[in-house]
């Protein structure tokens, strides 16, 4: 039966470049299925209404007409018999009357159809050329952000600009089961080169006029951005070394200063704090860019960077309007998956990801501050009410009895060494820079 003729639906809540949600598109498009893709990522009210609806705001949530099944893991999870049910149930009954309610028009698209026609009424469409080539209705990064600028007053504009940019190419080379992307193909996108020129305006970003809340989602998404910019351009780090030169290295030039990863990390978004195996705070006294960094660390940061490991959060992006609620919805999906935290009530033992050893002191600084911070930050759940159990029955110690272990789930740890007889490479093409310093260079 084709998909168009089946009266009943398939609605997946989903957010772009989301690996999980592709996976469980991609598994009810081989049921033959007709899926509803609703996008909550740009309208706070469907996320509102998805946590009215399922009493979750993580994705994906899916419903076979008004039956909520649950995450893609509770899809993949399902009986064979229950999902046989599900499907014949879609393929032979009609939408109920009381099945999740499609966003009327879709705001999202509207709001991009207003951008768009002002975009044109602009003036910056036109023709120019690159060297030998001609480009019609085009316009360079300078200009856009120009009218960005001019027309919209915020810095946070190349932010999202940018943001947007690299979803899409994330989005576009997944794989559709969300488990690899084709890092080829996508750094010889057109998209990717306009991403480059626009990367290069962010120098003009007026930082010293950004909000908190600005602040947060504008170096968030900057940071994860140029985790992928520097993939792309200078390959993935294989090992610690590598990895150390690629945070420590790859910046990009913002409101005329350089950033590096570290720098946007440890210095910005953790309140000036050393990072993992740092021997000093990324940012001096008389460092300009001190006045950029928040007065105090933001915990909840660290389940919205993407460093690239296997165990990071998934790339998301983040908007200085409700930046706070979205920083908790990222924390409580971390924490749902048992790559963040793990309860055994049995052997009295509680898992946590590598990223509360690392980052001890962000989150209260000892084991017991640490397990009530997660409690705090979980979604109502079973293992929350199990560690909730574990903790009123006494105090979590360090070994023995009841424990509290950190599980390391990313594959490599970022260790400190000295910059010694290292290939001198500067790498500046749109923006991103990585100097990898000889010690001769040095000498010099």
């Amino acid at each position: 039966m084709a998909a168009s003729c089946i009266p009943g639906r398939v609605t997946v809540y989903t957010v772009p470049g989301c690996p999980q949600c592709l996976q469980a598109k991609a598994t009810l498009g081989a049921l033959g299925l007709p899926v509803c893709d609703v996008d909550v990522s740009h309208d706070p009210g469907l996320r509102a209404q998805l946590m009215k609806l399922t009493g979750s705001s993580t994705v994906p949530q899916i419903f076979f007409n008004d039956i909520h099944v649950g995450r893609n893991e509770h899809l993949k999870n399902l009986a064979p018999e229950a999902l046989e049910q599900l499907v014949c149930m879609v393929k032979k009954e009609p939408v109920p009357p009381d099945a999740p309610p499609l966003p009327a028009g879709s705001s999202v698209e509207c709001d991009e159809s207003d951008r768009g026609e002002n975009l044109k009424r602009s003036g910056l469409r036109g023709s120019r050329r690159r060297w030998l080539r001609g480009h019609r209705n085009s316009f360079t990064g300078t200009k856009l952000v120009d009218w960005l600028c001019r027309e919209k007053g915020l810095a946070t504009e190349p932010s999202e600009a940018l943001r947007n940019l690299i979803l899409k190419l994330y989005s576009d080379y997944l794989s559709a089961d969300g488990k690899s992307v084709d890092y080829k193909s996508m750094s010889q996108s057109p998209c990717f080169e306009h991403y480059c020129e626009l990367a290069v305006q962010l120098q003009r970003v007026e930082l010293m006029s950004l909000s908190r809340e600005e602040k947060l989602a504008f170096f968030i998404n900057v940071y994860n951005a140029l985790v992928i910019h520097g993939n792309l351009r200078l390959g993935f780090p294989k090992n610690v070394w590598q990895r150390y030169r690629f945070f420590n290295y790859v910046s990009y030039l913002i409101g005329g200063e350089v950033f590096t990863l570290q720098d946007i990390e440890n210095g910005v978004l953790r309140g000036n704090r050393k990072g993992v195996a740092q021997l000093l705070k990324p940012f001096s006294k008389s460092d300009p860019r001190l006045q950029v960094a928040l007065p105090d660390a933001e915990p909840l940061i660290h389940f919205a960077l993407n460093c690239g490991a296997k165990g990071c959060p998934p790339i998301k992006t983040y908007t200085p309007q409700g930046i706070d609620s979205q920083l908790r919805i990222a924390a409580e999906a971390f924490l749902k998956n048992d790559d963040g935290c793990m309860v055994d009530s049995v052997k009295g033992e509680v898992k946590l990801s590598q990223i509360f050893k690392w980052y001890k002191a962000d989150f209260g600084g000892t084991d017991e501050k640490i397990l009530s911070w997660v409690v705090d930050h979980m979604g109502s759940s079973q293992k929350k009410s199990s560690l909730k159990t574990l903790l009123s029955a006494g105090n979590v110690k360090s070994s023995g009895g009841r424990e509290m272990r950190m599980e390391s789930s990313h594959t490599t740890q970022i260790i400190t060494a000295a910059l010694k007889d290292v290939l001198f490479l500067e790498y500046s093409t749109a923006s991103v820079m990585a100097r990898y310093r000889s010690k001769a260079m040095a000498a010099k």
